[in-house]
């Protein structure tokens, strides 16, 4: 279907945030000594996903633990068929899935490559099973050489139903300002694929205080570490100049940009008022503010659960039209309540959509799918 026709078709509910593991994948986190992992424990029915440096303190006698480490290790996080019925249930037409944190961070070099294009061949596969209705982030195979990830760039615009690929922040393991990293920007950027940016590495443990592993749960890394993480490593890209260097580059950033909206105007004035920028002419007047990337190169996910928050990602990001709805499926799932049925997770970000721009307008029409539909060409050509 041509872009022009699918505008003129009733707006769907696009989830552009939405993850999986593959079995297969699951069989490498099994293999594995230290984080990221899969253990099974006596007291728990599911395997547990541990892959948190904030879980590590927990390992430790967790095999006669009541409370083991990790999250559980459901259906939900692999499963193709109850992928659909968590659309069906939810009334999604389309989902971008793509593989969760820690993707292929952890792998060798010399296995990198040949795991990244099976991961994303097993994505493109599940979509073809589902027309229309899955489209998918690729996965980068970023420990290997410079050439084998730029084959795998190669190798995902072949993908029919690719339309991007999802980062983390710790690139080729020097962060998103590596000069190392701009031949593979320059590549994603010409091969149209933006870059769906999630967190995993949060911050040190230290920063929770020694109170955090037993008595706070996730609560600490999940909400300040990973929406901190990400406003970091933005805000390095823009002062390395990574921006102005690939203009052409288009990133999406998960949970709402974290606090990048709320610290954009702070992070602008320590710019101008920072003595070694200036001396450095890296203050000038035909400079790109912040503000300027963030409405020009940068969209944002609607993952933030309030409509306080969502407000300020429309404010900074310079409009309704910039921001695209997600669930972060198959996180946070309701407690002590079927799985199967709705969860408040979902309904809490549809709610702050429909608060914040009104329920039957065209914004909000617009970050429930339409956006997403514009942004990554969703029509099944």
């Amino acid at each position: 279907m041509a872009a022009n026709e699918a505008s003129q078709q009733p707006t769907k509910v696009v989830d552009i945030h939405t993850h999986m593991y593959p079995p297969s994948y699951i069989d490498i986190l099994t293999s594995r000594s230290t984080i990221p992992l899969v253990r099974t424990f006596a007291s728990s029915p599911d395997p547990r996903l541990i892959l948190l440096q904030a879980e590590v303190p927990s390992l430790e006698g967790a095999e006669a633990s009541s409370k083991p480490p990790g999250r559980p290790l459901t259906k939900h996080y692999s499963s193709l068929t109850q992928k659909i019925h968590f659309m069906d249930t939810h009334n999604i037409d389309i989902s971008v899935i793509s593989l969760a944190n820690p993707w292929l961070d952890f792998l060798k070099p010399f296995e990198s490559g040949s795991i990244a294009e099976s991961v994303n061949t097993e994505f493109s596969s599940m979509c073809a099973s589902h027309p229309g209705r899955l489209f998918f982030f690729g996965t980068l195979p970023l420990t290997a050489p410079l050439a084998t990830i730029e084959a795998s760039v190669t190798h995902l615009k072949t993908l029919k139903y690719c339309r991007g690929v999802i980062l983390g922040t710790s690139g080729l393991g020097n962060g998103l300002d590596d000069p190392n990293l701009r031949p593979i920007f320059h590549a994603l950027a010409d091969a149209g694929l933006p870059i769906f940016l999630h967190p995993h590495y949060g911050l040190p443990n230290e920063v929770w205080g020694p109170r955090a592993s037993q008595e706070y749960g996730h609560v600490l890394p999940l909400a300040l570490g990973f929406p901190m993480e990400t406003t970091i490593a933005v805000a390095r890209m823009y002062l390395a100049g990574v921006f102005d260097a690939v203009p052409a580059l288009r990133m999406i950033l998960a949970h709402s940009g974290g606090t990048l909206p709320f610290l954009a105007g702070r992070i602008e004035s320590c710019v101008l008022h920072d003595g070694h920028l200036m001396r450095e002419a890296k203050v000038h007047a035909t400079r790109r503010t912040v503000w300027e990337v963030l409405r020009s190169q940068i969209y944002l996910d609607a993952v933030i659960y309030s409509e306080v928050g969502l407000k300020s990602a429309i404010e900074a990001s310079g409009g309704a039209d910039r921001l695209m709805f997600g669930t972060d499926h198959p996180f946070f799932p309701p407690l002590g309540t079927d799985e199967d049925g709705e969860w408040e997770s979902v309904g809490l970000n549809a709610e702050a959509v429909n608060k914040a721009l009104g329920k039957a307008s065209q914004e909000a029409a617009g970050v429930m799918g339409g956006n997403a539909i514009r942004v990554l060409k969703l029509y099944d050509e």
